[in-house]
């Protein structure tokens, strides 16, 4: 082989999972190549410009408290952040920053580009090519348009959305990707070839307004917040700049600009082909689906600090420019907006996630991975959590190591994998806090806690983000420590600065541990019984730690109980057609899926409890046998 186009691994792709695949395999020391359509637009964001939100904040603490990317880049292009659902409990309060976009790719090109071990080149992949071997097909690298082939001993498939993409605007349709960009329309017939399921989804985006047209006066103000941690256990100082959003609303005209000409909304008429997103639809399906509700809430986000384009976020649409431009007109300080770009519904090829292994791994193609939206996610966040643990596995397999597969006790990155792999999707898959039935575990402020020693173990933590972790877990046991061990006796020196603090008697004896349980807040308690100062972050931990204490028991308990069905692992020979006690929707699921453990079959669409009892009786009855 010519050694100068021999590489251990080859990422396809380099927006958001591409570009956490590719640092991934090459910092585990993995000779790698990512091929993007244009260097121009590494990591770029064609939709939102921003990181974060409920369960995608978590994902992103996630990715960094592993040793990924997206984090750092978030915080160094933060323009504005919020934390939000502070009214609601710990487990569901999540981070959302603007980020200036350009700036964020600019981040992600250089860190690319700079990075031991990786090469970034701009080609067009039109087929992968693989060969036949004593343990089934296995690929061995692709082929561009040029005609240049590339080896490797493994491929990441990291393709978003351009995969057969095609542009739909109103009655314009043409072959396209994402922001203008060129598709790949050949690849998907070499996918097939291999016997990868094609699945078709839609995605779409609003329009872009001119700020400078824009009556800023006749929308709400939606400041930053100051105080907002950052995403990035090891950022230690946040841009003091924040930039401003604004809130307004659709209204009846709106709404009866878009229902004249839903003849024209491709959406209705037949002529997107996909199945879009539950959760983020297109304004017209807003109107179409809720017709009794009077409004629907619109931000105005800046695209970045150096550009008049505002986004439009909640206008997700597919209608003609001229029917943009209208239903604009009828909304509080859009009456004179002049659109900058329209939006679009982009429609596309991915890959049916029940074909890959937890891995990330494709069944039946040797050293072939799949992540990103490809699989049938949606967002930045999906697809930068898949692209790290596709690329950390790559290497491990390169290296003829166990792959990595994260629980859905360990973070929201396992559940994410597992619904995919489990449950498939028939639409964009997002992540929500609802997904995860451990989620007061699985919070975003305990990432590093979960995840940082995983991420050591596999060699993505420098030394110096570990040193910052055991510092701030040490500090947390110690005062935990201290709480437990420290009694309070109801004396009247103790009752006594209670009562000049506002705070109940005890009555009874305590340690410090319980009535900071019962008050809440260690500051007070410091003051009080001059108790050591501690790091915000530290001190968040041990007042969760503390106050939840009883539900945390329970939740560990819970997930013992399922760790030992996951622990029941299950043949991969089985032949569930025998097992004539499986009702035949469940043999079917089941043969399809191919699950691991009892755990990840009792999870599966369609297999119900009573299946998994007699999958049960099945294996230990061949046990004994054997």
């Amino acid at each position: 082989m010519n050694h100068s186009t021999d590489y251990d691994i080859i990422v396809v792709g380099a927006g958001h999972a591409g570009v956490e695949a590719a640092l991934a395999a090459a910092r585990l020391g993995r000779r790698t190549l990512c091929v993007t359509l244009s260097l121009d637009n590494i990591a770029m964001m064609p939709c939102n410009p921003s990181v974060g939100g409920p369960g995608k904040s978590h994902l992103v603490r996630e990715i960094d408290a592993l040793g990924g990317e997206m984090g750092v880049a978030a915080d160094r292009a933060s323009i504005q952040r919020r934390l939000l659902n502070t009214g609601k409990g710990p487990a569901v309060h999540a981070l959302r920053m603007q980020a200036d976009k350009f700036l964020y790719q600019r981040i992600m090109k250089e860190t690319l580009e700079n990075t031991p071990h990786l090469d970034v080149r701009q080609l067009l992949v039109t087929e992968l090519l693989s060969e036949e071997t004593e343990d089934g097909r296995r690929v061995t690298g692709i082929r561009c348009e040029t005609g240049e082939q590339i080896t490797a001993r493994a491929v990441i498939l990291a393709t978003g959305t351009y995969l057969r993409g095609r542009i739909i605007l109103g009655e314009t349709i043409y072959d396209g990707g994402p922001n203008g960009q060129r598709p790949a329309m050949q690849l998907s017939d070499s996918l097939r070839a291999l016997g990868l399921k094609i699945m078709r989804f839609k995605t779409g985006t609003p329009a872009r307004v001119d700020a400078r047209t824009v009556d800023f006066s006749r929308t709400q103000v939606q400041e930053g917040e100051e105080n907002a941690p950052p995403f990035s256990f090891m950022t230690e100082k946040m841009p003091r700049e924040q930039v401003r959003c604004w809130l307004t609303y659709t209204n009846a005209a709106t709404h009866e600009v878009i229902r004249v000409n839903l003849h024209r909304a491709p959406m209705a008429n037949g002529v997107i082909e996909g199945i879009g997103p539950r959760y983020c639809p297109s304004v017209e399906t807003k109107i179409a689906r809720f017709p009794d509700k009077e409004r629907h809430q619109l931000f105005l986000e800046p695209e970045g600090l150096h550009t008049n384009e505002l986004y439009v976020q909640g206008m997700s649409t597919s209608l003609p420019t001229d029917v943009q431009e209208e239903f604009l007109r009828t909304i509080a300080g859009l009456e004179h907006a002049r659109i900058m770009r329209p939006g679009y519904a982009i429609e596309y090829d991915c890959f049916d996630p029940l074909g890959l292994e937890p891995s990330l791994a494709v069944k039946g193609v040797a050293g072939l991975y799949s992540c990103g939206q490809a699989n049938g996610t949606s967002g930045y966040e999906e697809a930068a959590a898949q692209g790290l643990i596709a690329g950390i596995n790559a290497a491990r397999e390169a290296a003829g190591e166990e792959p990595l597969i994260l629980g859905r006790s360990d973070g929201y990155i396992g559940v994410l994998i597992d619904d995919l792999v489990t449950k498939g999707t028939e639409e964009p898959y997002r992540m929500m806090t609802s997904r995860a039935e451990y989620r007061l575990i699985l919070r975003q402020d305990n990432a590093d806690l979960r995840l940082t020693p995983v991420g050591r173990e596999i060699g993505l933590v420098s030394d110096a983000r570990w040193a910052k972790f055991t510092a701030k877990r040490d500090a947390i046991e110690a005062a935990l420590h201290l709480l437990e061990t420290t009694k309070l006796t109801p004396d009247a020196a103790t009752e006594g600065r209670l009562a000049d603090a506002g705070l109940l008697p005890l009555r009874t004896p305590m340690n410090l541990a319980a009535l900071l349980r019962r008050e809440g807040s260690y500051d007070v308690l410091s003051a009080l019984f001059d108790l050591p100062i501690l790091a915000d972050d530290v001190k968040e931990e041990v007042e969760i730690t503390v106050r939840y204490d009883g539900y945390i028991r329970k939740q560990r308990e819970q997930i013992a109980r399922m760790e030992r069905l996951e622990r029941r692992r299950i043949p991969e020979e089985i032949d569930y057609a025998a097992i004539t006690s499986l009702r035949l929707e469940a043999q079917e699921k089941l043969a399809a899926v191919r699950p691991h453990s009892i755990g990840q079959a009792s999870r599966i669409s369609g297999v119900s409890p009573a299946d998994v009892s007699m999958l049960l009786v099945y294996l230990e009855k061949a046990r004994r046998e054997a």
